[in-house]
């Protein structure tokens, strides 16, 4: 039998002022009925834009060019008039994209959005497609889905927007699905959820699926095989088992090497892709690769490698690899000597360092307020308390709506609680205003989430970092240009950066940025709000190291925000974990991942992809089910008792208080997965040494 889909020679160009850009360079493949075909690789390396080319979906100036082919059961799709083509498109072939909130009109109901496939496609009424909006929104998971249909995006969370546009796609059960990073913007809970979603829907209705991602944990456990890519061209190509235990492209070992896992040794660095991708607009000769390769020849860099191989398992290299890098590698080097060992508890001292005690913070909902009914508010932060000590990380995880950001804005002083105490080497910041405040400011910075949208498009790099400077009076003009010179070669930016502007650089090294700007004034602490949750795997990587490299070096301490936990599970001494407002359990690292006494961390570990096909296939199921409630209304007693599969009538009726479960370790839960030391509550915050 014939697959499926038969891709050959598929080569797309798109014309920009700069050039010609080859996005897609004579890439074959192809797929079978109920397959699931992976396209992994670096942002920019044509996975998205393969995609978009077997959908007829180009961005204006690109076109097929050459021998392109593309055959959906036996049917070819390049050349057909406009008009056919949209016959196939939505109805044979359906795609889902990366970013719900954009690919949703935020002007028309889900109703209307999920029907309109199949009124074009299948002449029916529109009763008739309200009907099957209805069904398939149902088949996807959306609670309710017939009083769903008159809602707008807006009102629903992310989760859920994925589900519509995986609806949208599915309405007319087309015969393959084009899954563009589907989870990327969602927490590991909802993305587990997404993914075992898709891989019932896959078995269920018999299609084939292209998933295109960037997660090698994601990869491992939903793709049957890989295809990966690097500057518009497939560099290996084989089965997930074959390719995870016995890659031979050194693009695909450097690529997972990078991967942050939870049983990552804390005491040596991440290996790196050294470098950055080649411009398609000039793509070099010989191998694409060979400029950022630790194997590369003189042969690499002007003879281009085929993709072949036997059995199956195809690779374009001169010098190929045999499996993963082991941990002795030359590649894997030690993480630089700090004013502790990495992974141990802070030295023990008399006072904190910074003390957060009992924070409460809401936000009044706006709109009309029924007579007699109290005021509505979101309870963003309900007494949540921790400690931070000098050279310390503490890492903060928890799912979107949480509070995670909200507490870092307040231990910055960026926003003030409605109730509760923050200190910095005892000083109430509470207590300041004016000049006194604006001083305390500069040991206290923030790494925002977004690179990009936190820097001053209008500003080159110079002033970026030259700002704090200026506004604290530190230096002459001379000295200041000094500092910029020194922050951009301490986060390994070139001197010259700073005349550029922020669009002019790649998403790492705005990262990188950020990273300056808030060393410039020497702060004793950084919040770091997902620090590398925008980034590819192998930029993630530099990003890290290098965040623990500066904090050797300066002696800083960390608050961490992040919803993967194998992120601050690499970085973090302790880990406080929240929900919806509340902290629910804090632990050294070891504690809350091999430790884990409350089920909703449990859960999120069990969510966290890992990149090894047998663990990923294993615990398909397991992790957390539902959606979180919202905080303007939280469930009575534990507000993890309407997803705790432990949960009994006592959840609902009593808070829980947090309890030790050993030095340091204290969680909030009367049914823990642990047994507590002692029947006792434990103290609302801990030492700086976590006892």
């Amino acid at each position: 039998m014939p697959p499926l889909l038969e891709v050959r020679n598929l080569t797309a160009h798109i014309r920009t002022r700069r050039g010609v850009v080859r996005a897609v360079d004579d890439v074959s493949f192809t797929l079978e009925a109920g397959e699931t075909l992976g396209l992994v690789g670096e942002s920019g390396c044509g996975k998205s834009m393969t995609g978009l080319s077997l959908m007829g979906l180009l961005p204006p100036g690109g076109a097929l060019i050459g021998d392109s082919s593309v055959v959906l059961d036996g049917r070819e799709l390049v050349g057909l008039p406009e008009r056919e083509l949209r016959q196939v498109r939505g109805n044979d072939i359906a795609m889902v994209f990366q970013d719900p909130m954009t690919s949703l009109d935020p002007t028309r109901t889900i109703g209307h959005q999920v029907a309109e496939p199949v009124l074009l496609h299948r002449g029916c009424t529109r009763a008739e497609a309200a009907d099957r909006a209805v069904e398939v929104l149902g088949l996807v998971g959306l609670p309710h889905p017939r009083e769903r249909l008159d809602d707008y995006p807006h009102q629903l969370s992310g989760g859920l927007r994925q589900r519509v546009l995986i609806a949208m796609a599915l309405a007319n059960e087309p015969r393959v699905l084009i899954a563009d990073e589907p989870t990327t913007a969602l927490d590991v809970t909802i993305q587990a959820q997404i993914l075992a979603l898709l891989a019932d829907l896959r078995t269920r209705l018999g299609m084939a699926m292209i998933l295109i991602t960037h997660d090698m944990g994601v990869t491992a456990g939903h793709a049957d095989r890989v295809n990966v890519m690097y500057a518009g061209r497939i560099a290996e190509s084989t089965g997930t088992d074959r390719l995870f235990r016995g890659m031979r492209h050194p693009y695909t070992q450097s690529l997972l090497a990078s991967v942050p896992r939870l049983d990552q040794d804390p005491a040596r660095e991440l290996p790196t892709i050294p470098g950055r991708p080649p411009d398609l607009t000039a793509p070099p000769g010989g191998c694409r690769f060979a400029d950022r390769c630790r194997y590369a020849t003189d042969r690499c860099r002007t003879e281009e490698p085929e993709l072949t191989g036997p059995d199956g398992h195809r690779y374009a290299c001169w010098h190929p690899t045999d499996g993963p890098l082991l941990p002795g590698s030359t590649a894997v080097v030690p993480r630089p000597e700090g004013p502790r060992p990495a992974g141990a508890p802070a030295a023990v001292h008399d006072r904190p360092l910074l003390e957060a005690r009992d924070l409460v913070r809401e936000f009044p909902v706006h709109g009309n307020r029924l007579p007699g009914r109290a005021r509505r508010v979101v309870h963003a932060l309900s007494g949540v308390s921790l400690t931070l000590g000098p050279g310390e990380t503490f890492g903060l995880v928890g799912e979107s709506g949480c509070g995670k950001t909200t507490l870092g804005r307040l231990l910055v002083g960026l926003d003030r609680p409605d109730a509760g105490t923050v200190t910095l080497d005892g000083t109430d910041l509470g207590r300041l205003r004016g000049r006194e405040l604006r001083g305390r400011r500069r040991d206290l910075q923030m790494m925002f989430q977004d690179p990009f949208s936190s820097l001053d498009p209008r500003m080159r790099v110079g002033g970026i970092l030259r700002e704090p400077l200026q506004i604290q009076g530190i230096g002459t003009a001379r000295q200041q240009k000094a500092r910029v010179a020194e922050l951009l070669a301490e986060v390994g930016l070139p001197a010259q950066c700073a005349e550029l502007y922020p669009h002019e650089f790649s998403g790492g090294q705005r990262q990188r940025i950020g990273l300056a700007r808030a060393l410039a004034l020497t702060p004793k602490v950084i919040v770091a709000d997902e620090p590398v949750s925008a980034l590819d795997v192998s930029v993630r990587a530099q990003v890290l190291n290098l965040m623990n490299r500066l904090q050797a070096s300066h002696g800083l301490s960390y608050v961490v925000i992040s919803h993967d936990l194998a992120v601050v599970r690499y970085l973090a001494d302790r880990i406080g974990v929240m929900y919806l407002g509340r902290m629910v359990e804090v632990g050294n690292a070891d504690d809350i991942q091999l430790r884990a006494a409350h089920p909703y961390t449990a859960g999120l570990l069990a969510a966290v992809p890992v990149p090894d096909p047998d663990l990923e296939r294993a615990k398909r199921g397991a992790g957390i089910s539902g959606e979180l409630p919202s905080p303007v209304d939280p469930p009575s007693g534990c507000r993890f008792r309407t997803r705790c599969p432990l949960a009994r009538e006592r959840c609902a009726e009593q808070e829980p208080a947090l309890r030790r479960f050993g030095a340091g370790h204290t969680a909030a839960c009367h049914f823990p997965l642990q047994p507590p030391l002692a029947d006792t509550p434990a103290t609302a915050v801990t030492d700086a040494s976590g006892g």
